[in-house]
């Protein structure tokens, strides 16, 4: 059957795809569906065409999945902040459960992955959880000021009065600014011309501690009517900073580099377990306390650090998972990319009298090489702990850390296929996956945060090995996604299929080493098709994907 472009058709959906979209099938088509839930009968309608996949949108429900639930918010529909909110928060939890399964088992080539995770680890009240919010402003087609969140993959912004997954005090805090805008006559930003003064409001809510920040991204240098809002804002029971983000950049980055305080500190504090943090307008920080204690524990808990152990926190932000370390270790040493980030560290250091945790400023991938190869302190380690940003560990950073042979390695994902990557890398280099557990972070979302364990391979692991032939010169750039990885992410995301000779040809382009015979023309007389412009640029995708180039 061909389907076509706006043409209704009943689906039943059979599974949910990445970002909690369903997965069905027409006529042979695999058909992506938002809102949907495994298990739904439905009319949809087809609403964009390629090759080999098509998206629908939601057009009335025939039968409902028995997963399926009345979201708590009213507009959790439109709004991008929330993708899940129909479905049953048990199966939410099962259904990230089993997405990093399925990538430890596929992408990681780990055999029964499910005898070494953990049962899932998700909220008891999995409601007001983020203590950071970042809303854009804009106005509605009558001139009205309209604060919110995007709808999904759009930047039209869903106005927003009330939010059930951020802090509370969020709903009157964005009413406060809402009048202030509209009282004063304060104009926002506008994507298209670049013009208009409030860009976004940016939030961030000590749960521990009651502080409030209240921080307005602007395209200028300066708010008229400053003092009104600090007013205004000043009247909220824990209101301690107000301040100012400079951002007079044409991008979609939300925060520029420059904050100015207008009422109170430059920061707030707020503390996980009872380490205590300050958090000022561009730290990074984890947006849910309670599940980020959850997940430090069990960071802690793998480290299995009896107190005389050289620990390495890679990716370390302002500290968070070092100074958690650093009571049960000899040493702490940290790396990260941000310098204000490591200034906080420092200071977060200090503020828990804590002074067996160093830091250094720069990429993990130039800093623990360069460390390593000077064979001074911090050169070897018995625990590493990383947690890197969704594109996963640098190639560089991976092999100097089997090079350094620590015991123990706790590895922090936010992307189950980046993870089960780089743990595919880590086992073909001696280590051993020993456990895995998944926290629910993002309650609502299709996002999960995993922890594993991977530890030194014993002398008595039995260890299976099995070689295809075309494999035998595997370099390390290819064992990050294997030819079929890389046919599949190109299908799904582009609607192509292509050959193992398009992909060889492409990774030599990119520089990538392949087998020296591999996909060559068998005589120099031979002709050989060469890949289409269309496909090299899904292919190069897939590659900058899987963290290839």
């Amino acid at each position: 059957m061909d389907l076509i472009k706006n043409q209704d058709y009943e689906i039943v959906i059979e599974d949910m795809g990445n970002d909690g979209e369903g997965i069905g099938h027409i006529g042979g088509m695999t058909v992506f569906v938002k809102d949907t839930v495994m298990g739904d009968v439905a009319f949809i309608k087809i609403i964009k065409l390629k090759k080999n996949i098509a998206y629908g949108r939601l057009v009335k429900l025939i039968t409902p999945s028995k997963y399926r639930v009345e979201p708590v918010c009213k507009i959790a529909r439109q709004c991008g902040g929330c993708t899940m909110q129909h479905v049953s928060y048990e199966k939410q939890l099962d259904y990230k459960w089993n997405k990093v399964k399925n990538c430890l088992a596929r992408i990681g080539k780990v055999e029964h992955p499910e005898e070494r995770m953990e049962p899932v680890l998700g909220m008891e009240h999995p409601y007001h959880y983020r203590n950071k919010s970042q809303f854009p402003t804009g106005r509605d087609k009558d001139g009205n000021v309209v604060i919110g969140f995007y709808a999904g993959r759009t930047h039209s912004i869903i106005d927003t009065k009330q939010c059930v997954i951020s802090a509370e005090i969020n709903d009157r805090l964005t009413a406060v600014i809402r009048k202030f805008l509209t009282d004063y006559h304060i104009s926002t930003y506008d994507e298209q011309s670049g013009e208009g003064l409030v860009r976004h409001i940016l939030t961030r809510v000590g749960f521990a501690t009651g502080e409030i920040m209240v921080c307005l991204v602007i395209n200028g240098t300066g708010l008229c009517h400053a003092q009104r809002l600090v007013d205004a804002l000043t009247e909220i029971e824990g209101m301690t900073s107000v301040c100012l983000n400079i951002n007079q950049e044409k991008t979609n980055r939300i925060l520029g580099d420059q904050c100015v305080t207008l009422w109170g500190r430059d920061f707030i504090t707020d503390y996980i377990g009872d380490i205590k943090y300050q958090i000022s307008p561009l730290s990074f920080f984890q947006v849910n306390p309670v599940q980020t204690k959850v997940l430090y524990d069990k960071v802690l808990e793998y480290a299995d650090l009896k107190g005389d152990e050289v620990v390495w926190d890679m990716y370390c932000g302002i500290g968070t998972i070092s100074l958690f370390l650093a009571r049960n270790a000899r040493q702490v040493f940290g790396v990260e990319a941000v310098p204000q980030a490591i200034e906080d560290a420092k200071k977060n250091a200090e503020l828990n009298h804590i002074t067996n945790a160093e830091f250094y400023t720069g990429k993990a991938e130039e800093v623990v090489p360069a460390v390593y190869r000077s064979g001074g302190a911090g050169s070897a380690a018995d625990v590493v702990v990383v947690d890197p940003p969704r594109k996963g560990c640098d190639a560089v950073l991976l092999d100097t850390l089997v090079q350094m042979q620590p015991q123990r390695i706790v590895y922090v994902s936010c992307d189950p296929a980046t993870l089960a990557r780089d743990v595919a890398i880590l086992q073909e280099n001696g280590y051993t996956l020993r456990k895995a557990a998944v926290v629910d972070q993002f309650c609502h979302s299709g996002h999960v945060e995993t922890v594993v364990l991977l530890s030194q391979r014993k002398p008595d692991d039995v260890i299976e090995v099995e070689i295809e032939l075309g494999e035998m010169d595997l370099t390390s750039a290819e064992s990050k996604a294997t030819y079929a990885e890389i046919k599949d992410y190109v299908l799904k995301e582009h609607g192509l299929k292509v050959s193992n000779l398009y992909i060889s040809q492409v990774k030599r382009k990119c520089g990538i080493e392949v087998g020296e015979n591999y996909n060559l023309p068998k005589s120099e007389d031979s002709r050989q098709p060469q890949c289409p412009e269309e496909k090299e640029k899904a292919i190069k995708d897939a590659l900058d994907h899987f963290g290839m180039i």
